[in-house]
Order: C-alpha cells, then structure tokens, then sequence
C-alpha cells in the first residue's frame, strides 16, 4: 500500500490537520503530511505543524478575501510541488480554488465540508440546518472541483440535530464527525488499487 504525500491547507485552527495527525502518528492513515500552508499568516495551524515539526508556510494575503490572485495560487503549487506534495488536503480553508490549482492538481484536492452535500453548500452550513429545522446533518468528504462544494462525494458522516441545539453546539458535534469521517475516507483512498475512482461511485457512509 502506497502512503499518500499530502500536502494540508488551513486557514484557522486546525483541528482537522490535527486529526489526521494523530491517525498517521498511530497508524490509521497511511500517508506522510509533506506541508502545511496557510492564506492566513497568523492561523493556528501554522503553530500546530510547527510543534509537530512539519515544514509550514504562509501565503500573501492578497486583495481578495475569498480567492487568491493567480500569481498567489501558482505559488502555492510551486510550494506543494517543491515538497512533492501528491494530495491537497483542504482542512478548514477558507478561499475558493481556482485554476492554477485546480488544474496542477486535477482529482487530487479534497475537502471536507459540514454538512450532507448537496445540501447546504457555503459558509456556516451547521447554521443553515439549523436555521431550515433539519432533524439531522453532517459532514462531507468530497473532491474539490470549479464549483464550490459541487464535487463528487467520497464519504459523509450523520450527525443528527438535536432539541436545544445552538449553531456552536451543532457545530462541535459535526467536528467530531469529521475527526473520524476524514482519516477513515483517506485511507480507504491509500488502500484503494483501483485509484479514486470506484471511491466516488460507492461513497462511504459513517
């Protein structure tokens, strides 16, 4: 079984880097993380990688808050390249991926998004079940494309919607999901002879 090289973008704290992490520190993900990189200098993540002694780096800022600059993104792949990245791992990051990305790295960057795509796509997903009196919601792995949350489904994970509930609540429970639904659904990639593709036709459901 061959390891996946992955490169972990993030733009806050981390918490999903750190749980895959955690899965390949204790065997459960068979993968190297080769870069962590951030569009956000100060973010969190960037600490984390830096206590956990892997390369980590910052991005410009830009002038955009929802994308970067093209001459931005190609830097960014020239980073992942440089570190022979061979998956980008989106782990809370908060820009919309466009070309120069998409296209070095086709196929290859996933996403975990937090809830039952196709529903609510966009930020604060929890807050739109909630909002739309969902009885349950969740969490998605899927392959990032040119539109955004629209890619094929690797995994989802439910989580349901309980009386009482607070956006920050919901929230958290949906974050334990992912903990467990993204390194599950990356090893099932490492396992995979087939490559991703059998991955998107039968997606795995926790």
């Amino acid at each position: 079984m061959k390891r996946l090289q992955l490169g972990i973008l993030g733009s806050g704290k981390g918490s999903n880097f750190v749980a895959l992490h955690k899965a390949i520190a204790e065997g459960r993900l068979a993968a190297d993380i080769r870069v962590v990189v951030s569009d956000i200098a100060s973010a969190p993540i960037l600490l984390r990688a830096k206590e956990f002694g892997l390369p980590a780096a910052a991005l410009p800022a830009g002038k955009f808050r929802t994308k970067l600059e093209p001459e931005i993104e190609e830097e960014l792949v020239a980073i992942l390249r440089r570190n022979q990245c061979e998956w980008v791992i989106l782990a809370g990051y908060m820009r919309v991926v466009k070309a120069p990305l998409l296209e070095a790295f086709a196929g290859k960057i996933i996403n975990i998004h937090p809830s039952l795509l196709p529903k609510f796509k966009g930020l604060e997903a929890w807050r739109q079940a909630l909002e739309a009196g969902e009885s349950e919601t969740g969490c998605t792995v899927h392959i990032v494309t040119p539109g955004i949350d629209e890619g094929p489904v690797l995994a989802q994970a439910k989580v349901p919607v309980l009386e009482g509930d607070t956006p920050e609540t919901l929230h958290q429970r949906i974050h334990a999901a992912e903990h467990r639904l993204f390194p599950a659904t990356l090893q099932r990639i490492a396992e995979s002879p087939a490559g991703i593709e059998p991955l998107k036709a039968q997606p795995l459901m926790l």
